[in-house]
């Protein structure tokens, strides 16, 4: 009596689990269109003290840190990134980042992007196939806006270090800036050696019309290498400075 009573128990369990394992299942979303808010941080004491051209003196004008925020919208395989409600604690007059302005659309499905970016007082119509990034994939996982995520590390520009976290639950491969080739959306980047971050405020599951998605069409058009070169030259006599706003005009 005592072993079918167990074996009672043993089979309700098992029957509980599965139960909750199939109602887990109808009730996971899996959103393929939509908009995604994300919080841009720049620590600009950490920049500074990189650059080693600012005063303490300096810094108290300036703000730890700078927060902008951008809007992503997607759709199937197709995203576009731009600049989203504005902060009022932002005064661009003093601390104005470059990529502050940036439009980038990604087609994943052709591999393409155009992305519209101001250099100083001109604007450039970025026409080039999207960045071919090395993914390696960990363990390791977060919650980021309400949806399970996953950790990925790479290298880009041949020395910039990524940490990204993407969520399958958004099956569109996209993700801020020019970031994507992950197997779902990626809603945090970090780039620690740069002190940039973007993680994802909110995640709207909205009816995206096929206007919504389009790429921008204003600015000289160029490609990622010609752009690269344009920026060298203004900057070359900048130093360390000049390279760090190169890097942030070729994210």
């Amino acid at each position: 009596m005592a072993l079918i009573n167990k074996n009672l128990s043993l089979l309700l369990v098992l029957f509980c689990i599965c139960s909750g394992l199939r109602l887990r299942a109808q009730n996971t979303v899996f959103l393929s269109e939509g908009k995604i808010e994300y919080e841009k941080r720049v620590n600009l004491y950490s920049r500074l003290d990189e650059n080693n051209a600012w005063s303490d003196f300096d810094k108290k004008l300036l703000p730890n840190f700078m927060v902008s925020y951008f809007d992503l919208v997607f759709s199937q395989n197709k995203t576009l990134f731009k600049p989203g409600r504005e902060n009022p604690d932002n005064n661009k007059m003093f601390w104005e980042q470059p990529g502050e302005d940036n439009v980038v659309y990604s087609d994943m499905e052709k591999r393409q992007g155009v992305s519209q970016k101001k250099v100083f007082d001109q604007l450039f119509n970025v026409q080039d196939s999207l960045r071919a990034i090395k993914w390696k994939l960990t363990d390791e996982t977060r919650v980021i806006a309400g949806f399970n995520c996953r950790r990925a590390n790479a290298l880009i520009m041949d020395s910039i270090y990524v940490v990204a976290f993407y969520t399958d639950e958004i099956i569109t491969p996209g993700g801020p800036e020019s970031f994507t080739g992950l197997p779902g959306m990626i809603l945090g980047v970090a780039l620690p050696h740069q002190h940039i971050t973007w993680f994802a405020t909110k995640v709207q599951s909205i009816a995206v019309r096929e206007t919504d998605v389009v790429s921008p069409i204003k600015g000289k058009k160029v490609d990622n290498a010609t752009l690269s070169q344009t920026v060298q030259k203004l900057v070359k006599n900048w130093g360390k400075q000049g390279h760090m706003f190169l890097e942030n005009i070729l994210l």
